[in-house]
């Protein structure tokens, strides 16, 4: 299966994916923190357009400043971060809406359930073997919800409760291993 992850800087998905087999490649306008060998530096609409490949899945996280419902009081109060969130979505309309036949949209709580489509799913790291809570919403395009594989308990708010510092953004946006062994364990065999 050729598996696109989309806006992914630090291989977790793409590598699930590829431990099971599948050709996976992740792209970002960031460097990849792992291999750089199966990871496009780009601007995934430009790489959509490119048509490298025939994609049957993409797995997209696309960043989630502006979509984020934290951020709902401060759009609707100030203009221009509103612009920027009006971006935000039309990216991710753009994901949601290319021509790859099975796609999941992956963002915390977000804004986009009402300015994009109600999202498919909520899950937490804990249902995937992480003593955390992070409430994560997946928007489903022809894909099975995710079967939780590890509840476990613990469940506490360590993303939440991060110390501020330069790679905060880039800590909290990693995807969790036990996520993204799930989704290529269940969404790799379609």
């Amino acid at each position: 299966m050729n598996v696109l992850v989309a806006c992914e800087f630090s291989g977790i998905v793409r590598d699930a994916f590829r431990k099971r087999g599948h050709n996976a490649y992740s792209c970002d306008i960031l460097p990849c923190e792992g291999s750089q060998e199966f990871h496009f530096q780009e601007d995934i609409i430009r790489l959509l357009l490119m048509d490298v490949m025939p994609w049957d899945l993409m797995i997209a996280h696309p960043p989630c400043t502006y979509l984020a419902t934290c951020q709902t009081w401060r759009c609707n109060r100030d203009p221009e971060r509103a612009k920027k969130r009006d971006a935000a979505v039309g990216f991710a309309k753009l994901l949601w809406t290319c021509h790859i036949p099975r796609i999941c949209i992956e963002n915390p709580k977000s804004q986009l359930s009402t300015l994009m489509a109600k999202k498919s799913q909520t899950i937490h790291p804990w249902q995937f073997g992480h003593g955390e809570q992070k409430e994560t919403w997946l928007w489903l395009k022809n894909l099975p919800p995710l079967v939780p594989t590890n509840i476990v308990e613990g469940r506490e708010q360590k993303v939440w409760k991060m110390a501020p510092g330069p790679d905060r953004w880039k800590n909290r946006s990693r995807t969790y291993q036990g996520i993204a062994d799930a989704m290529a364990e269940q969404w790799g065999c379609l």
